[in-house]
């Protein structure tokens, strides 16, 4: 380490993001935080502990169980000029604000010619491996994914996890942010001037030239792991980390593909109708002559999530399965 840079600090991605929530909330006056127990509980997720504390009951607000009031709320705030921060407990809940976020927070920059900005982010958990069974553990980033007129994030790094708000918050457009709920307490470190990031790439994680193993959010230390594996049995993956999934940067993943001609994506939503197809169409329309192979896709089982932990994990994507698609796909099973 050169002479007086700062060692990298270890944290948790918990505390990464509520670092970022922080400097928000320090740095304008017009960015508040906003919903379910964010406030006296310190939220759902123990992410916004503390913050209550520091910066008062006006810019850390606890809100009645209405998703649709409070994301509705959060819209006019940011229609008048403020910077909000929704949070919603899961994404199973914003199903009871989808009104909201699709008809009005997507659409009305677009209808209004531009008249009107919506600059307001929208936090969610996002996934399963908690035992919090069907209503609490999809993961349905794709279906946000699909709407024109907002920006889908998902960050998988304690960079991500640190840099994302910043820029989200900065842009004129509704950014929904979808925080996997198996990397809260995911520990690494991250340099003390750790700052924004780009969200608007995916990023190469791990190099390689064999296959491209693609993910995103909580499954992104699981297609790394899935890497290290196919490493030792002597098969050189690549791992893209997708970390935007509107607009997708279908750029970064065609390169990628074009290189080792093989691809397995991994998608914690259903198989049918999911991002994983959305994904594996752009390379067959972008890279169809490129592949020497066909696209694997690892994807969670058509059921609800169970809640018993052994049920839980067959139903969605793990390392083994993850290694199995991608041995099929360079031939060697």
């Amino acid at each position: 380490m050169p002479a007086g840079e700062a060692a990298p600090a270890r944290t948790t991605w918990r505390e990464a993001m509520r670092a970022a929530l922080r400097e928000a909330l320090r740095g304008d006056p017009r960015v508040f935080l906003m919903g379910e127990d964010v406030g006296h509980y310190g939220g759902c997720y123990a992410v916004s502990r503390g913050l209550l504390e520091e910066f008062g009951p006006e810019r850390v607000r606890d809100t009645p169980l209405s998703e649709s009031a409070f994301v509705g709320a959060g819209i006019g705030a940011a229609l008048g000029g403020m910077r909000p921060i929704v949070e919603v407990m899961t994404v199973n809940f914003s199903l009871l604000a989808l009104d909201q976020i699709v008809n009005n927070a997507a659409t009305l920059r677009h209808m209004s010619g531009g008249q009107l900005t919506i600059p307001l982010v929208i936090r969610m958990a996002t996934g399963a491996g908690r035992q919090l069974a069907a209503q609490h553990s999809h993961s349905l980033e794709g279906w946000y994914a699909h709407v024109p007129g907002l920006k889908v994030l998902c960050p998988a790094t304690l960079e991500d996890a640190r840099g994302m708000l910043a820029p989200a918050l900065a842009d004129p457009n509704p950014v929904i942010l979808f925080e996997h709920v198996g990397l809260y307490n995911v520990e690494g470190a991250l340099a003390p001037d750790a700052g924004p990031v780009d969200i608007l790439r995916a990023a190469v994680r791990r190099a390689g030239t064999e296959v491209t193993l693609v993910a995103y959010g909580g499954m992104v230390p699981r297609a790394l792991a899935a890497a290290d594996e196919l490493a030792a049995g002597g098969i050189d993956a690549e791992v893209i980390d997708l970390r935007v999934l509107r607009p997708l940067d279908s750029g970064t993943l065609v390169a990628s593909v074009r290189k080792t001609r093989r691809a397995v994506i991994v998608d914690e939503g259903w198989r049918s109708g999911s991002l994983s197809a959305e994904l594996s169409a752009r390379l067959v329309e972008e890279a169809f002559y490129d592949l020497d192979a066909p696209i694997e896709r690892v994807c969670s089982a058509e059921v609800p999530i169970p809640y018993a932990r052994h049920l839980e994990a067959a139903a969605i994507p793990q390392v083994a399965t993850i290694v199995a698609a991608a041995r099929r796909a360079v031939g060697r099973p």
